[in-house]
């Protein structure tokens, strides 16, 4: 004797593994999220920023890193926008105007540092392997001493703009922070890491 499943139980038996995948996936993704976040200074930050590359990345250092900067990348590009507008409406006077100027100068350079950075990243080479390492470690570095310097020039922090400015740009130095400590984990996992896809 056959028995026929009703087309509903089917769907609903269909329905659920497919869930149950989904999430065994998905919990994957979180895992690897966090265990490539675990060497970083700011984690939650670095888990709510790179969340969407969990599961390309894998548990891959190499992938994580060039993650990293990318967001990196575009936080500095937002923040550089929003100092050039501040900068165009002339909502900074006196001393605080002169430091707006200095810190769109200091995102440009970090901006460049950075892009110089994920060049290096997308080509890993394991004949100049330890040479690009400290190129990264050097340019990162220094894209996010231009970032924290951006802050110096600024007088007080009753001003609105000066405040909103402040937490943007700190916000930022957390991310680029983050990002050179994957591309440090990247350096210490050796070699066998950039032979990823």
């Amino acid at each position: 004797m056959i028995i026929v499943a009703h087309p509903t139980f089917l769907l609903l038996f269909i329905l659920s593994l497919l869930t149950s995948t989904g999430q065994m996936v998905f919990a994957k993704g979180k895992d690897n999220v966090r265990e490539a976040c675990s060497v970083t200074r700011y984690q939650s930050l670095c888990v709510h920023s790179l969340s969407q590359f969990s599961n390309t990345a894998g548990r891959s250092p190499s992938k994580w890193a060039r993650a990293g900067v990318s967001v990196s990348i575009g936080e500095v590009k937002n923040v550089k926008a929003y100092l050039a507008e501040l900068k165009r409406h002339g909502h900074m006077k006196g001393r605080n105007k002169i430091a707006l100027s200095d810190c769109v100068e200091t995102f440009a350079y970090a901006l460049d540092e950075l892009h110089r950075s994920l060049g290096v990243l997308r080509r890993l080479s394991k004949s100049t392997f330890s040479t690009q390492m400290g190129d990264l470690n050097t340019w990162i570095s220094a894209a996010l001493t231009d970032e924290e310097t951006c802050l110096e020039g600024f007088e007080g922090d009753n001003g609105k703009h000066v405040k909103v400015l402040q937490n943007r740009v700190q916000n930022v130095s957390y991310i680029t922070s983050n990002a050179l400590a994957l591309v440090n984990k990247l350096a210490t996992t050796g070699l066998g890491s950039i032979n990823d896809p």
